[in-house]
């Protein structure tokens, strides 16, 4: 049985990549900074939970101690938003940003990379904002386009250990909740903004997680899963 390791696997995009590879037969490994939520899922899994920080080096080496017999797959979902335009930059809550999403994922590179198996690999998330700039968007959009440039470079690095990204769109994951009544008008801005007349639901993403998992001559991509939005004109 092969085993996966879902960083971010407690919530969100993260948890129904655990739960689909769960599903398909996996040794999952549910990593989350919030380690009752990650036993929650790991519960309803029958997985095993784990904490992991990603702005903190330790709580990943820690788990890479736990898992010493070795990792197949190693999923990240991590993020740290701080949607402001650069007048109200936060230096804090910048590193936290970039570290949630290129540093820290570096770092579970550099822990893992000796416990992954030669036919294993790495998806790391990036999203479409990093080719769609906009007001507000100048810390997500550069973090999510640097990790496409560390898919390529981690692939190179740690070949014939692949390295992969996937790039969602505005997805239903349960993040957007929060929004209230005011989510209902961002996915319908979203599925106006993209090529195929809808916004994303979680089972789009997870099938191209799933896909990378297995496609064995794929290596420093990134796979857009977001309904053609970079290529909507207007």
């Amino acid at each position: 049985m092969e085993r996966i390791l879902v960083i971010g696997g407690a919530r969100a995009l993260g948890a129904a990549v655990a739960r689909r590879a769960a599903k398909d037969g996996y040794d999952v490994v549910v990593g989350a900074r919030d380690l009752a939520a990650a036993e929650t899922v790991a519960a309803e899994l029958g997985a095993t939970a784990l904490r992991i920080d990603l702005q903190d080096e330790s709580t990943i080496a820690a788990a890479a101690a736990r898992l010493a017999d070795g990792v197949d797959h190693v999923v990240t979902t991590g993020s740290a938003p701080h949607d402001v335009r650069a007048a109200e930059l936060d230096h804090e809550k910048l590193v936290g940003a970039f570290t949630a999403k290129v540093l820290g994922p570096m770092l579970v590179a550099k822990h893992f990379a000796p416990l992954l198996r030669p036919h294993g690999s790495i998806v790391l998330f990036s999203g479409v904002v990093g080719w769609r700039p906009g007001p507000g968007s100048l810390v997500k959009g550069t973090t999510n386009g640097a990790v496409a440039h560390l898919a390529r470079h981690l692939a190179a690095d740690l070949a014939p250990v692949r390295v992969n990204a996937v790039s969602p769109g505005v997805v239903d994951s349960g993040a957007w909740d929060r929004l209230g009544a005011g989510k209902a008008a961002l996915l319908g801005r979203s599925a106006a903004g993209t090529l195929v007349g809808r916004h994303g639901e979680p089972d789009d993403v997870v099938d191209a997680v799933m896909w990378l998992l297995r496609a064995g001559f794929v290596s420093g991509e990134t796979i857009h899963v977001e309904g053609g939005a970079r290529h909507k004109v207007g």
